[in-house]
């Protein structure tokens, strides 16, 4: 019997459009063999929708008009199973749209990629595919993340984090950023990705521009110094917490300082649409880049090691990609940041080494079955008497007594 895959995307995330384009991706390489795949639209307002329309590219050109013609739906736990019902509710007849066996988040950014999705999905009891929240939210919170990584001797560039509260003072600010750092920095808001909201400064005009967008879109900014003369290496790895390994590594060609939003995914959307409707190398994988990367044997092995032992390191599962930076003055490697559920899922990193898309989906599904099989094994609760004759009338006392 074939399993029930939701795959979920979109949310209420900076990224919404392109979680879109990675899951409709994704959903046309996915072995239908093996399962029923539920496609499941969350929209800005963290709705959830089906349909027979839900998958389909071109219908995100007129969102109102496909929630039109889709159900909205809310998750039923029910004993052991977990059902997608319709709602609101009809007083008569069936409600249950499909039952739900296993959910394949393809979502990026925050209130999605951070582990709040990931924790409603395990709270249901479904096996989730990727990351599970821990991992999620250490990953999408840059600060954490690099305290995580140096504490275990993965080298990343120093940072300081800064928030709303400094932000009052934006002076005051500006003058503890240059006492702690030279010129040029790096703006960035702590959880974002797809480059959003990040700005190189090279003076005090330049930084004071650069907060003000990052914190428009962050209550939380990171600010850390920037390699004037950089080269980026990008590499994927697969697995869990016993097992992982590395991609091909690839050299992304940004068309400025920082490789930005409009590089990733703008310059490639001509022909996106369509390429995401038929399953092809569109959305990140469409992004300019030499892979395999301009770099020597030696430096490939360094960064394909680095990049298994920080995503071991950070408790991840599936597929992650993680970023690195190369400083040409000093030949030194840093880690600048992990995607725990990339663009495209980075199947185009794969493809170099002969795994298919195909068979790259359907290993990250089967990690999330062993992870559920495993959590099985674990006791989280067990039987007590310690309510019995209870009584809170007295206060902390009576409830101890």
């Amino acid at each position: 019997m074939k399993l029930k895959l939701a795959v979920l995307f979109g949310g209420k995330s900076t990224e919404h459009e392109i979680s879109i384009i990675s899951a409709i991706q994704a959903i046309g390489h996915i072995n239908r063999d093996k399962y029923d795949i539920v496609p499941v639209y969350i929209t800005k307002n963290n709705d959830f929708y089906v349909g027979e329309y839900v998958d389909k590219i071109e219908e995100y050109t007129h969102i109102p008009e496909l929630i039109k013609k889709s159900t909205q739906v809310i998750w039923v736990k029910e004993g052991d199973k977990v059902s997608l019902c319709r709602w609101p509710m009809k007083k008569f007849g069936n409600n249950v749209i499909s039952q739900v066996d296993i959910a394949f988040p393809i979502v990026h950014g925050t209130n999605v990629e951070d582990g709040t999705l990931q924790g409603y999905l395990a709270t249901l009891g479904l096996p989730v595919v990727g990351c599970d929240v821990l991992s999620s939210a250490v990953g999408m919170n840059k600060y954490v993340m690099k305290t995580v990584l140096k504490d275990n001797g993965i080298p990343v560039l120093d940072c300081k984090c800064y928030t709303w509260k400094d932000y009052e003072d934006v002076n005051a600010l500006v003058e503890k950023i240059e006492k702690a750092f030279e010129y040029p920095v790096i703006i960035k808001p702590l959880n974002l990705g797809s480059s959003i909201g990040i700005k190189k400064a090279n003076d005090r005009d330049d930084l004071l521009e650069a907060l003000d967008l990052g914190f428009e879109f962050s209550k939380k900014i990171l600010v850390e110094p920037a390699i004037s003369d950089l080269k980026e290496i990008n590499c994927s790895v697969i697995g869990d917490y016993e097992e992982a390994k590395a991609s091909e590594c690839e050299e992304p060609v940004n068309s400025d300082d920082i490789l930005s939003f409009e590089d990733k995914y703008i310059g490639g959307a001509k022909g996106g649409a369509k390429g995401a409707k038929t399953g092809g190398s569109k959305g990140m994988a469409s992004l300019k880049r030499k892979i395999p990367a301009e770099i020597s044997d030696a430096r490939r092995e360094e960064i394909r090691k680095m990049a298994v032992d920080a995503f071991k390191c950070l408790g991840c599962s599936g597929v992650s990609r993680i970023d690195f930076m190369i400083d040409k003055k000093t030949d030194k490697v840093y880690l600048n940041e992990i995607n725990t559920i990339p663009g495209s899922l980075s199947f185009y990193l794969w493809e170099p080494l002969g795994v298919k898309y195909a068979d790259l989906l359907d290993e990250m599904i089967e990690l999330a079955l062993k992870a559920d099989r495993e959590s099985h094994k674990v006791v989280y609760s067990f039987e007590t008497n310690v309510l019995e004759g209870v009584h809170l009338g007295g206060g902390s006392k009576g409830a101890k007594g």
